[in-house]
């Protein structure tokens, strides 16, 4: 008989619609070492003031208060470029402290470009990282430096490299794919995962960049992401083991050992299965990477306002979240913030 999964925690983020975060994206700055296409314009954009973003300590507060009131158990480090913080592994190690409502660590998790990890990954890991999602688009160095605008693709393999080197599992790469740019890269990507055993993940370009960086009829959607790799490889579904994962699996030449994710954001959402709850630089919880609106943190947590305060503030903002964002229909609205500014 199988055992009974533990529901969620007492007092814990639930919607309206019966949805429960237990995962937090954290933010922990906008600003970013590259200059991708999709993200943000070559010439960067304004960074948040100083003063406007979290401390670490506050960093860390609100992370208690999520993972110890409301039922978060894994957590995610974002940007911008979290290595760009240099209280990173302060706030990874106080995370590591704390326990769930299981009684464990919550899982922590990276996301980065990859710049940089070259250094850190040891110290990332000691500090109690689990694992490590690198952003990395083509193989090809021109077609890197175009979508980037920074030749630093030796860098990133560095960094990856490093990355299992210090014991950080599974490595993951995420790729978005720019018809016209990287498209055809896909299969030479995918080889070279598949080779140093490393999970690759396609991801749907979003409108979650500049203005007139996304359009609809542009989308190299799921589908077209199978026939590119179809060329190379065979292909199957693969069992489907988490619900809230965003992926699909594919298992490549019948090997169940050997697969790949595509995240098909647009053309098939899965808001419906969502766990997420945002937190970002500054202080805003999102209920939605698309969400309209916000709800902030960081004045109540510097007026004074006490852990169960602000708990309850949290679990208001998620109770109005969204059924869906909406994505794949005509009608959809951009969000205020490019994501460089809400975390990935």
């Amino acid at each position: 008989m199988n055992a009974q999964q533990p529901g969620p925690a007492p007092g814990a983020l639930v919607d309206r619609f019966g949805r429960v975060a237990t995962d937090l994206r954290v933010s922990l700055t906008d600003r970013c070492t590259l200059r991708c296409s999709y993200c943000m314009p070559p010439e960067g954009l304004d960074w948040l003031p100083t003063e406007q973003t979290l401390t670490d300590d506050e960093v860390v507060r609100l992370c208690r208060i999520g993972v110890e009131r409301l039922g978060i158990r894994t957590i995610r480090f974002t940007g911008g470029e979290p290595l760009l913080r240099r209280g990173l592994e302060t706030i990874v190690a106080a995370a590591a402290g704390m326990r769930t409502d299981r009684g464990r660590a919550p899982g922590l998790a990276l996301t980065t470009n990859g710049l940089g990890l070259a250094h850190r990954a040891r110290g990332l890991a000691d500090a109690g990282l689990d694992r490590v999602n690198v952003s990395l688009d083509t193989l090809d160095p021109e077609h890197y430096a175009r979508i980037t605008h920074r030749d630093r693709l030796p860098d990133v393999l560095a960094g990856l490299a490093a990355a299992r080197s210090a014991g950080l599992a599974p490595v993951k790469v995420n790729a978005v794919l720019l018809r016209g740019v990287n498209d055809a890269d896909a299969a030479q990507l995918l080889d070279f995962c598949l080779a140093e055993g490393i999970q690759l993940r396609f991801i749907e370009q979003m409108p979650i960049g500049p203005i007139d960086a996304w359009r609809r009829s542009r989308l190299v959607t799921r589908e077209d992401i199978l026939a590119l790799l179809g060329a190379a490889h065979r292909l199957s579904p693969a069992p489907t083991t988490d619900p809230h994962a965003p992926a699909r699996l594919w298992q490549v030449d019948d090997d169940p050992s050997r697969t790949v994710g595509i995240i098909a954001s647009v053309s098939d959402p899965f808001c419906g299965a969502c766990n997420r709850t945002r937190l970002t630089a500054d202080g805003q919880i999102r209920s939605c990477l698309f969400a309209i609106s916000e709800t902030d943190l960081r004045g109540p947590l510097r007026g004074g306002v006490d852990d169960a305060g602000i708990a309850r503030i949290w679990a208001d903002a998620m109770l109005a979240k969204p059924a869906a964002h909406g994505l794949d229909g005509m009608d959809f609205a951009a969000p205020s913030r490019t994501m460089s500014r809400i975390g990935g």
